[in-house]
């Protein structure tokens, strides 16, 4: 199963911003779509649901999706136990912080720093951060991630660049 991870798309129907098209391209090679918050409007998530069923978590910004996007997020792909939050807050600490809030998944997806993040946490946990599609900010590049996931295990799981053009 392939699953692509975004995080802190902010695209809202009046800013000059959509998602590059290396994004949109691998977004259509996605069996499933997760989002880890800071959408801004869901219309965002109603363009991705036609590609693939999508899981999103509330952001800091989603003033609007609240009461429809749930604060965190638990699930099941190909028997990878996932669990999905949008600020992990600061990196010190976050592994012990992610395993206490998650203790049973084996990854954890989330957003809000902007920065990719793709290392072990406690006891075998992964923890994954796509950075942004979007919005690189002090980042090199926009990214986004993807976990190849089959019978319980995690086959790989990469941060690609999906920059339009590249950075100068």
């Amino acid at each position: 199963m392939r699953v692509l991870v975004l995080a802190d798309t902010h695209m809202r129907a009046d800013w000059d911003r959509s998602l590059p098209p290396r994004a949109w391209d691998r977004l259509a090679d996605a069996d499933v779509i997760l989002h880890a918050g800071d959408v801004i409007e869901g219309w965002v998530l109603d363009e991705l649901a036609e590609l693939a069923p999508v899981h999103a978590v509330l952001g800091n910004n989603d003033r609007a999706l609240v009461g429809s996007l749930p604060e965190t997020l638990e699930l099941e792909l190909a028997g990878v136990r996932i669990g999905m939050i949008h600020d992990s807050g600061p990196a010190a600490g976050r592994d012990a912080r992610l395993h206490a809030r998650f203790p049973d998944r084996d990854v954890v997806v989330f957003g809000h720093s902007h920065i990719p993040w793709n290392a072990p946490g406690l006891d075998g946990q992964l923890l994954f951060n796509p950075g942004s599609p979007t919005e690189r900010r002090r980042q090199p590049h926009r990214t986004v991630g993807v976990l190849e996931l089959r019978a319980g295990r995690v086959l790989s799981a990469q941060v690609e660049v999906v920059d339009a053009q590249p950075s100068k």
